[in-house]
């Protein structure tokens, strides 16, 4: 579904990327893991195309959509969350999620997010200044897919957040690869990347340092969070 090839980024004279290639399959969750500052955010921006430094090719379902404009990406099926979740403060939940207009081939009915998200259902009437910061996650995450995402690009989806929010996430994220959403996933938390993801990609100082399927993270998860510092 998305295949990076040779994408570098700067800002500035400051290399952010170098070379990077991979790629992501219908239907798969994949992980980018690696230490603050290795170029995770930005690789997501590059796909999204919100960071204009950059060069190299990115081809969403067969097509370059290198140099195409990030509304336009978003009309194709691409759905970018970034880390701050951007969630209207004033605005309920169920205004939040039908102020974006739909851009993506596939949108979500709003039944259907209540029914992934049966926490937003509850809390439909709230504003965001009232949410937690797991509702907040929930709520960025079923905003990108009511648009009509079909492959999310998510930045760090559970920082911050406690173990049992945690779950609920993975559990959502599962669901939402079984209704054929494919997700590209900014993840720190090693243990956590393990119980969704299918693939995991290791960056470091702008690299692709390795690729590794869940056996060799799970055998290797100490190495792993000594290296991250986690």
């Amino acid at each position: 579904m998305l295949r990076i090839d040779r994408l570098s980024a700067w800002y500035g004279e400051a290399r952010a990327l170098r070379e990077v290639s991979l790629e992501v399959g219908e239907g798969e969750i994949v992980t980018l893991v690696g230490r603050n500052g290795a170029g995770k955010t930005t690789l997501l921006r590059c796909v999204m195309g919100l960071h204009a430094q950059a060069e190299g090719t990115v081809e969403f379902l067969g097509a370059d959509v290198s140099r195409l404009a990030p509304h336009r990406r978003a009309r194709r099926g691409l759905g970018y969350v970034p880390d701050d979740r951007g969630i209207y403060a004033n605005l309920s939940v169920e205004e939040n999620l039908l102020l974006p207009p739909v851009a993506g081939p596939k949108p979500w009915s709003l039944e259907q997010v209540y029914d992934t998200f049966p926490r937003l259902r509850e809390r439909r009437r709230s504003p965001g200044t009232r949410l937690s910061g797991g509702e907040q996650q929930m709520l960025a995450l079923a905003r990108v897919l009511r648009m009509g995402a079909r492959l999310l690009l998510c930045d760090e989806p559970t920082e911050g957040l406690s173990p049992l929010i945690v779950q609920q996430i993975g559990g959502i994220l599962r669901d939402v690869k079984d209704q054929g959403v494919t997700v590209l996933l900014i993840e720190q938390n090693v243990h956590f990347a393990a119980t969704v993801a299918d693939r995991h990609y290791l960056l470091a100082e702008g690299r692709i340092a390795e690729s590794m399927d869940n056996a060799e993270v799970k055998a290797r998860e100490h190495e792993l969070l000594g290296y991250l510092g986690i």
